[in-house]
C-alpha cells in the first residue's frame, strides 16, 4: 500500500531524511538499525526479535515478491517500521497472497520508502544504533526533539512478544520431547525441531523451573528475542535451576541468558550484527559457516574465563563470541541462527547436535 504521505525519519541531532509513507502511517520512536539480507523481508518483518526497531534494508529494492502465507515467522508481527530505498507494491510472485504494505498497515508497522538508505546505513555504521522519530514530514523540528528527547525506549519488549499459554507443536511417534521458552520464538526454530522428530511443547518465557520439571520434557530450548538480555533476570535464574538437571540449547537471546545464567556478561555492539553472509567458525571443528545473524548484544569474552563455559565459535568479522558450551552440564548455545529464515543453510546441523547431546553423545564432533 503506498500513500502520498510525505514523512521522515528524524535523528536526535535535528537530521531529517524524507520520504514517501506506506504501511502504517502511525508516528513511532523506535531504535535504528540495519540488515544487509538481500532477500527474507518477510522473515525479517515477522522476527520478534525485531520488537521496536525500525529496520534500514540495505538491499534497494523491497515488496517486489509479496508475502506469502507459509514463510511468517510468527503470528502476529511486531517489528517497529522498515526503511526502503524503493517500494514496490505490485509483486510478482505466484506464492504471494498480500502486498507488504497492505500487511504493514495490519500490524501498525511503519514505512519509508525513497530515502537514501546508503546514507542512513553508513551513519548508523559510524555512529552505532541510534534512537528515531517517524512523523511527517511537516512536523516542526523542536517537537522532534522534545518527543526524542522525551519519549524512552521500552525494555519489556520479550513479555509483549512471548506467548502468555503453553502450546503444543506435536509429530506422530515423536523421537523426543522439548520444552521451548518462547521469548519471540521464531518459527522455523519449532519446524527445524519437528522435522527431526521432535514435538515441542512452547512455554512462556517466565515459566517456572517446576512447571518445565511437570512437563519432563527431553531436553530444554531457549529462544531468540528482542532486547537487552539482562531485562529478563526472571528467565536468567530460572535456567541457573535447570543447568545439568537438561540438556539445553540457546539461540541469540538464548545464547546470552545461558551465558548470564553461567556467570559471563553481555555487553551492547555498537551497531549490532543483521544480515545473511555473517562468517562464524567452530573453534573444534575448524570449519567455517556462513550464517544469519541478527542481534544487538553479545558475550564478553573476558567474563567467559570465570565461568564453566568455553567458547566454541567466533565471529570472523570482529572476533565476537558466537558459541559456548558447557559439556559437563550439557548444554551449549549460539548467537547466530541456524534455523535461517532468511539465510544460508550452513548452520543446521546444530539442531542434530542437540538432539546428540540428548541421546548420550557429545555436543560437537572433535577435530581429526
Amino acid at each position: 500500500m503506498i500513500t502520498d504521505e510525505n514523512k521522515k525519519l528524524v535523528f536526535e541531532d535535528g537530521t531529517a531524511f524524507y520520504g514517501r509513507s506506506f504501511g502504517s502511517g502511525s508516528e513511532k520512536v523506535l531504535e535504528l538499525v540495519f540488515n544487509t539480507s538481500p532477500v527474507g523481508y518477510q522473515e525479517i518483518l515477522s522476527d520478534p526479535s525485531y520488537t521496536d526497531q525500525a529496520v534500514c534494508m540495505t538491499y534497494p529494492l523491497i515488496g517486489n515478491y509479496g508475502m506469502a502465507l507459509d514463510d511468517y515467522e510468527t503470528d502476529r508481527p511486531t517489528i517497529g517500521a522498515l526503511i526502503v530505498r524503493e517500494y514496490n507494491d505490485e509483486p510478482s510472485n505466484f506464492r504471494s497472497a498480500d502486498t507488504l504494505g497492505n500487511v504493514m498497515k495490519k500490524y501498525d508497522i511503519a514505512g519509508i520508502s525513497g530515502v537514501d538508505t546508503r546514507a542512513i546505513t553508513r551513519r548508523i555504521r559510524d555512529r552505532g544504533s541510534c534512537k528515531v522519530l517517524i512523523t511527517g514530514a511537516d512536523t516542526p523540528a523542536d517537537v522532534c526533539a522534545e518527543k526524542l528527547k522525551s519519549i524512552s525506549l521500552p525494555t519489556d519488549a520479550v513479555s509483549r512478544v512471548s506467548h502468555t499459554d503453553i502450546r503444543e507443536f506435536e509429530v506422530p511417534d515423536h523421537r523426543l520431547h522439548i520444552a521451548a521458552f518462547d521469548c519471540g520464538i521464531k518459527q522455523n526454530i519449532i519446524r527445524s525441531l519437528n522435522a527431526r522428530g521432535c514435538s515441542v511443547t512452547s512455554v512462556p518465557w517466565n515459566t517456572a523451573a517446576a512447571e518445565i520439571e511437570a512437563i519432563n520434557p527431553d531436553g530444554v530450548f531457549i529462544s531468540n528475542g528482542p532486547g537487552d538480555p539482562t531485562d529478563v533476570g526472571e528467565l536468567i535464574q530460572t535456567v541457573k535451576k535447570l543447568i545439568g538437571r537438561y540438556p539445553i540449547f540457546g539461540i541469540c537471546l538464548g545464547h546470552q541468558v545461558l551465558s548470564l545464567a553461567c556467570g559471563a556478561e553481555t555487553y551492547k555492539l555498537k551497531f549490532g550484527h543483521r544480515g545473511g553472509n555473517h562468517p562464524v567458525k567452530n573453534i573444534i571443528t575448524g570449519k567455517t559457516e556462513i550464517t544469519s545473524q541478527n542481534h544487538s548484544y553479545a558475550v564478553s569474552p573476558e567474563s567467559v574465563k570465570n565461568t564453566p563455559l568455553t567458547v566454541t565459535h567466533i565471529n570472523l568479522l570482529d572476533d565476537t563470541i558466537e558459541g559456548v558450551m558447557c559439556e559437563s552440564e550439557r548444554a551449549f548455545s549460539v548467537q547466530y541462527h541456524p534455523e535461517s529464515a532468511p539465510g544460508p543453510q550452513d548452520s543446521g546441523y546444530l539442531f542434530d547436535c542437540f538432539i546428540n547431546m540428548i541421546e548420550g553423545g557429545g555436543i560437537y564432533a572433535k577435530k581429526n
